[in-house]
């Protein structure tokens, strides 16, 4: 049971029936941490933000039990892919069918559950926000709701179909992270919000993840997030805030590139292998999509910069070569020799190359499509020391930051993964003609 309660709790089970012992298994008011319960009051959104492993699925899970139990429905499942929504929200450990005994257990068809009263739950991807055109429910189950790479849209598609019954109401379980999605609802007077530390659920957590990963990370600031449920906005000394983060508003681009960091090795332990595409838009830039690849083997990463490159009609692929430029050329046109591939060399430390970048933020000349969080997480989280709090050189800042746009007069500025000349003339690819 993901709860921090006990059978100690319950005094001696052994004179009870088998019968006795399974409606407390599944008697979740008994078990239940008192912010595992829902709300009181009149409310419209439950923002349940918990670290790792602090019963966040399970109080979800228990939440639509007792909703299909009362006849409410149909219900929204809704996690970040429906294989995340099937694996984790479904038939998790502490998922849908797992809360349930076995006379009252939803039966899992497709992409729904319909239990033995009539009651029926549509399970639903916050990638394709489009899905959410059509159905209408009573209620809905938002898991992980900042890590929905189209937040706010699959949000605002959500909301239109939550129209049936006298109070449709709708629970969103979340470790934080500062997404305009999380912040919108944590300032909606509509909405009851509840934190969790992973510390708060410890007796149902392994005693080597309390040792090896909550100790490791207590303290830090990737542990007050992920582990004590906090919402981390900015580090005070890093070179990116979250203000800086201007979305993309479309326009005409003149210039799109790949901008890829390989790795050195492309084995399980290796760095990822940035891969950021951006195009030239009037005087700034837009970052169009991240993305990177890990593992990254060479022919792995190279087809990812491939089909980046024709997905989005690119002029070119920007690569750094201090690990071997002739390897790098060689392995991208094993996959397609007819792209056209600029080189460029890191000679700076990364702060200082970042630096500059960094202004450019804060002169609002590059903007962010949607779907970028975990760039801009990275981003925020890179220090003076050149490294994230606790995920050093995991390849995002490096390849937008201290590897990434880059200003200078030509290679020797030193650019890795994307470089603010590749847009300007003159520089390396101000051979390749504008759009």
């Amino acid at each position: 049971m993901n709860s921090s309660r006990t059978a100690e709790g319950f005094g001696d089970l052994a004179g009870i029936t088998d019968d006795e012992i399974a409606r407390l298994y599944y008697d979740w008011h008994q078990w239940a941490l008192p912010k595992q319960l829902p709300p009181e009051g009149d409310w419209v959104t439950w923002l349940l933000m918990g670290g790792r492993g602090s019963g966040k699925t399970r109080a979800g899970a228990e939440w639509v039990r007792a909703l299909a139990r009362k006849g409410v429905g149909p219900i929204a499942l809704v996690g970040e892919t429906m294989t995340e929504a099937v694996s984790i929200m479904v038939r998790g450990d502490s998922g849908i069918l797992n809360t349930h005994a076995e006379e009252e257990r939803p039966i899992l068809r497709g992409n729904s559950l319909r239990w033995p009263n009539g009651v029926e739950a549509m399970i639903l991807s916050a990638s394709d926000p489009d899905r959410f055109r059509g159905p209408q429910f009573a209620a809905a189950w938002c898991d992980e709701i900042a890590k929905w790479p189209h937040g706010e849209d699959a949000w605002d598609q959500l909301q239109f179909g939550l129209r049936l019954g006298d109070r449709p109401q709708q629970l969103a379980t979340t470790t934080p992270r500062p997404t305009r999605l999380v912040k919108r609802l944590l300032a909606d007077p509509q909405a009851v919000v509840t934190r969790m530390r992973t510390e708060d659920n410890r007796a149902q957590l392994a005693p080597g993840f309390l040792e090896a990963v909550v100790a490791r990370y207590r303290g830090t600031v990737l542990g007050r997030q992920e582990l004590d449920g906090e919402l981390i906005e900015d580090l005070p000394d890093a070179l990116w805030q979250r203000s800086m983060f201007k979305p993309f508003a479309g326009g005409a681009l003149e210039r799109i590139v790949v901008a890829v960091d390989p790795p050195v090795t492309g084995n399980a332990r290796s760095d990822a292998c940035g891969i950021v595409v951006a195009g030239r838009l009037g005087e700034g830039v837009a970052v169009l999509e991240d993305c990177t690849i890990k593992p990254a083997t060479p022919l792995a990463w190279a087809r990812r910069a491939v089909a980046a490159f024709h997905a989005h009609d690119a002029d070119a692929i920007v690569v750094e070569v201090n690990q071997g430029g002739d390897l790098v050329r060689s392995v991208i046109g094993q996959v397609d020799p007819h792209v056209p591939v600029r080189e460029v060399r890191a000679s700076r430390g990364k702060w200082l190359r970042a630096e500059p970048v960094a202004a450019l933020y804060g002169r609002g000349l590059v903007s962010h499509a949607e779907g970028l969080s975990a760039l801009e997480d990275e981003m925020c989280a890179f220090g003076p020391d050149g490294k994230s709090d606790a995920l050093a050189g995991q390849g995002r800042c490096a390849r937008l930051g201290s590897h990434g746009i880059a200003v200078g007069g030509g290679p020797a500025a030193g650019s890795g993964a994307l470089s603010i000349d590749v847009f300007s003339s003159g520089s390396e690819i101000g051979n390749v003609p504008p759009r």
